[in-house]
């Protein structure tokens, strides 16, 4: 390993766990590089996609500097991959944010991730089954992916994300397509509940790091006429068992929003809150427009 590979690995290792397991997946099939005090993250495959290409910092902007660091995406990014018309931000080690006057003014959001955590030993017992008779979990069939995309499609649209639908069909079916990459290495597996004659109800992933120690939970997702059946429940502790007694993992990570009523579920399971990061991004014109 080179002097530059071990600076980089050494930096990834001081990051949170929430950001440590995102950048599983760029790290897999993308780019993630040093830039003085910032890492640059790009998924060349899926330019549309946010938080697959983001620029890194260990901390808050400060006052005046966010015309840099937006410079320095143009640059890094946007520069690389025209098609990326968003900016994304990330901030690490940040205990707390609001969101200052001067990024708000320029159409900035700021979002908070809530980073969950669980060891085996924290798994809590089995929940019942789903309230559906003859309803199975299991991993999905590489032609079953088109099946998820679907479901994350009609999720997306139910809950009011205001993505524009094409591009971000387009974003699904590029993340499935890096999904089914990472289970041919043997890196994970895609999982949902089915319905009698197959019919796809809920659906996540679970996917592991380099070492296979860090499992990360992704996309999790439960039809909305299904919901509050306890489908959601079942699938992903059926899928934390597979992590730690199929694939060996050490700890699992999820991340959600802290004003998500997922998040009680997800204790439910045994997972235990950790740090909250934070999240600066402007859309892309075109999600813009659709809101």
């Amino acid at each position: 390993m080179s002097a530059q590979d071990q600076a980089l690995a050494a930096r990834l290792a001081r990051l949170s766990p929430g950001w440590r397991s995102d950048l599983i997946f760029p790290a897999f099939d993308g780019v993630v590089a040093e830039r003085g005090e910032a890492l640059v993250v790009r998924t060349p495959s899926n330019p549309h996609y946010y938080w697959g290409n983001f620029m890194l910092y260990e901390r808050a902007p400060r006052a005046g500097e966010l015309a840099a660091w937006v410079a320095a995406f143009e640059h890094e990014v946007h520069g690389v991959q025209p098609s990326s018309r968003h900016i994304a931000l990330g901030l690490d080690g940040v205990a707390s944010f609001e969101l200052p006057d001067e990024p708000a003014a320029q159409g900035f959001e700021c979002h908070a991730a809530t980073v969950l955590t669980m060891r085996r030993e924290q798994l809590t017992p089995q929940p019942e089954a789903p309230r559906l008779d003859g309803a199975r979990i299991g991993s999905l069939e590489p032609r079953g992916y088109a099946a998820a995309v679907e479901l994350q499609c009609l999720c997306s649209e139910a809950d009011g994300e205001g993505f524009e639908p094409a591009l971000f069909r387009d974003f699904r079916e590029r993340q499935m397509a890096r999904y089914a990459a990472m289970n041919r290495a043997g890196r994970g597996d895609w999982f949902g509940v089915f319905a009698p004659g197959d019919r796809l109800l809920a659906e996540c992933g679970l996917f592991t790091d380099a070492t296979g120690r860090i499992g990360r939970f992704q996309h999790v997702d439960t039809h909305p006429d299904w919901r509050r059946r306890g489908l959601c429940r079942a699938l992903m502790h059926a899928v934390a068992r597979h992590g730690f007694e199929r694939l060996g993992v050490d700890e699992l990570v999820i991340v959600a929003d802290p004003d998500d009523v997922a998040i009680g579920l997800y204790e439910s399971l045994g997972f235990r809150r950790g740090a909250t990061t934070w999240q600066l991004q402007r859309r892309a014109p075109v999600d813009m427009t659709s809101r």
